[in-house]
């Protein structure tokens, strides 16, 4: 008669990373005309692996605050990398204009209108509220990729998508001057520092105009090692599309090195690495490499989020903040969203996707982290409890909507949503 002992942990994370993996490749096929979505289903796993009598684990990130930052930091990095790298449009002012709507008018207005929220609305301390507000303004890079455009060269790049793809690559790094204000007016409620002046040169001036230009030379660095070193050694002749990973972890590393937003940085050597040579079919190989490893580290970050829910992350929340967040979702976003939009040419389906799915999630994890991790708070639970609802509803609501939405919007542009993608490997270049 056999007998089993009972497995190794070892054994166990193993086999679960080996099912993950799986369904990493497999899930978003057979989503794919289903209105769910692959966070929905990362969440109900963990929900209900956490919720299981042996597993003793509590994925709740007050408990874990410097692996919370610096894991969700690592996705977001990855996220933006891909992002860049699968905009096919080249960046000018006016062709841009949906982005800069979305960062100038839809981002400062959300920030406002959740600071007061949080502040009138919910009593939180106005520090608290900023905090708050700068962390659920921007746009999630990570959970967005059903409303972002497609691989590079698959021509899924319509107004919509990019808006969207765009606005999640840099309002990422533009929320952090915010999150830099709550600190500062932090330190100097404590402390009885002047901030205003340290504020706008460093945080603002420096920071923005630092990690875009950082982001610039090492994007311009990467593209002349990657396309046009006069050899046969240029990176692009590896057809590894780790370049990438390295292109995002050195410009991340440096900028952040002198003190400049990473997140602003990576994003813009993404879109300086794609321009660099933006037919040649490496670019597939290194969005495809940024997109595996992206996915499989959200889809980690969400069960973690299904475990933190199971093991009571919401239980600080009032009947106020449950309210709250509704209205973040359903009021402020689009509201702001379709106020950028007044004076766009654009008809109204497209506004409207444009304001709706402003999807929150793994970003807003990293900013509230990173502010904790710096200034600790006696409302640091609820305002987890907060934002992780909001994420929640925001999976929740978009994923539910985001398939058939995207699908209407399609067919109302004359285009088949059951087409299949054409394969930019099978477009010949001329770019080998």
């Amino acid at each position: 008669m056999l007998h089993f002992s009972a497995p190794e942990p070892y054994i166990l994370w193993l086999t679960g990373a080996g099912v993950l993996i799986a369904l990493v490749a497999w899930l978003p096929l057979a989503l794919k005309k289903l209105p769910l979505s692959l966070p929905i289903i990362c969440i109900g796993i963990g929900a209900a692996v956490f919720s299981i009598p042996a597993v003793t684990l509590r994925p709740m990130p007050l408990d874990y605050p410097d692996i919370t930052e610096r894991f969700t930091e690592f996705v977001v990095i990855i996220a933006l990398m891909g992002a860049g790298l699968k905009l096919d449009r080249s960046f000018s002012w006016p062709r841009w204009g949906v982005t800069w709507r979305l960062l100038i008018v839809t981002m400062p207005i959300s920030i406002v209108a959740i600071t007061a929220i949080g502040g009138w609305g919910l009593g939180l301390p106005w520090v608290a509220a900023l905090l708050l507000g700068a962390s659920l303004a921007p746009t999630d890079p990570v959970l967005a990729a059903d409303v972002q455009v497609g691989p590079p060269k698959t021509g899924e790049e319509d107004e919509v998508r990019f808006g969207l793809t765009s606005e999640a690559g840099l309002n990422d790094g533009l929320a952090f001057p915010f999150v830099n204000l709550a600190l500062a007016l932090g330190l100097a409620a404590s402390a009885g520092e002047p901030w205003a002046q340290k504020w706008v040169l460093e945080s603002v001036l420096w920071e923005i105009g630092g990690g875009v230009a950082g982001g610039w030379v090492i994007g311009k660095i990467f593209g002349w090692l990657t396309y046009h070193v006069p050899a046969e050694t240029k990176l692009s002749k590896t057809g590894d599309g780790l370049i990438a990973i390295a292109a995002t972890f050195v410009s991340y590393g440096l900028t952040e090195i002198i003190n400049v937003y990473g997140f602003l940085a990576v994003f813009v050597t993404a879109l300086t690495l794609r321009r660099s040579h933006h037919d040649h079919d490496f670019n597939h190989a290194m969005h495809n490499i940024t997109e595996q490893i992206e996915r499989l580290a959200m889809m980690v970050v969400l069960i973690l989020l299904g475990g933190a829910l199971a093991n009571g992350l919401l239980s600080a929340l009032r009947w106020t903040d449950v309210a709250a967040a509704f209205a973040i979702i359903l009021i402020v976003r689009p509201l702001a969203g379709l106020l950028a939009m007044i004076g766009f040419r654009a008809a109204w389906p497209e506004k409207l996707t444009l304001a709706f799915f402003g999807i929150r999630g793994v970003g807003s994890f990293y900013y509230l982290a990173y502010g904790l991790n710096h200034m600790p708070l006696e409302t640091g639970e609820r305002l987890w409890a907060i934002v992780g609802l909001v994420a929640v509803l925001s999976i929740l609501l978009h994923g539910l909507t985001v398939t058939p939405a995207m699908r209407l919007l399609d067919r109302s542009r004359g285009r088949d949503p059951d087409k299949p993608s054409p394969d930019p490997d099978a477009t010949p270049s001329g770019a080998h």
